[in-house]
């Protein structure tokens, strides 16, 4: 019993230093130590991840709104689509065989880490932070930061903004992932923000998603609070100190070696779902 609880903080404390080290892409990490890990269905383990990555990202985000990184119209209207596209992708999961979970987790991963290993490789000067997306300075970003860094409101950004934060939200309760790996660099590439606002802002974005589906589940008495509570536990510990030094080390090295394990991990679910 209590090697099993040491087991379920450990995998909590990797996917809180991955989520605090990224702002979001270490979410993904959630799913397969539950699944691998620890042993539980792709439908046991949604709901737990939402659960554990949105607390542990809201603590991080917290620490955001501390240091006044967040821009708060674009977090209210990412996390309001995100709010609803959440409990959405949760109802579907249920009707899903566990093997398409995993194979459209497998995918989603193998993306992901294929963008953020070009982006790393083609950009290394702008990857100040896991999956920040290069700037085209040509083009004209639907929503724009004011100097003053509040946001321009307009009826298309608003819309962007809350059409992009309902499929990141049903991606989240689909995968019972934070989406921060898809929330930065929409963020980055809609309104232009720095890549530290944008990982900051997806922090509570992300915790907006997170709750959102989580609630759902709590409705419906589908989480494992043994399990739930160790793995959070641990997660928050690590964010903490995860968010000291992700300043310090952010940069094309880490963004290149998150995205080589993001990629072994789709490689290993893909085969996985394929049996």
């Amino acid at each position: 019993m209590i090697v099993e609880l040491l087991i379920t903080i450990a995998f909590g404390l990797i996917v809180g230093l991955a989520l605090g080290l990224t702002g979001g892409g270490g979410s993904i990490f959630a799913m397969p130590m539950l699944i691998y890990g620890i042993g539980l269905s792709p439908a046991e383990a949604v709901p737990i991840s939402l659960v554990a990555v949105g607390f542990t990202a809201m603590i991080g985000g917290v620490q955001a709104i501390r240091t006044r990184l967040v821009v708060w119209q674009p977090t209210i209207l990412f996390a309001l689509g995100g709010i609803v596209g959440a409990p959405a992708g949760l109802t579907v999961a249920q009707l899903i065989a566990s093997q398409w979970i995993v194979g459209g987790f497998a995918i989603l991963s193998l993306a992901a880490g294929m963008a953020m290993w070009l982006r790393a490789r083609r950009h290394p000067e702008e990857a100040e932070a896991v999956r920040a997306m290069p700037q085209d300075a040509t083009a004209d970003p639907v929503c724009v930061l004011a100097p003053d860094g509040q946001l321009r409101f307009t009826a298309p950004c608003a819309l962007v903004l809350a059409l992009v934060g309902l499929c990141t939200g049903f991606l989240s309760g689909l995968f019972g992932v934070g989406g921060g790996f898809l929330i930065v660099p929409a963020l980055i590439l809609v309104t232009r923000m720095g890549v530290h606002g944008a990982v900051g802002t997806s922090l509570l974005i992300i915790s907006a998603i997170g709750f959102s589906g989580a609630a759902s589940a709590l409705i419906q008495g589908r989480i494992d609070w043994a399990i739930l509570l160790p793995f959070a536990a641990g997660g928050v510990a690590a964010m903490l100190a995860a968010r000291q030094l992700a300043g310090r080390i952010a940069g094309p090295v880490l963004q290149q070696g998150f995205s080589i394990l993001i990629i072994l991990v789709g490689i290993v679910m893909l085969i996985d779902s394929l049996r």
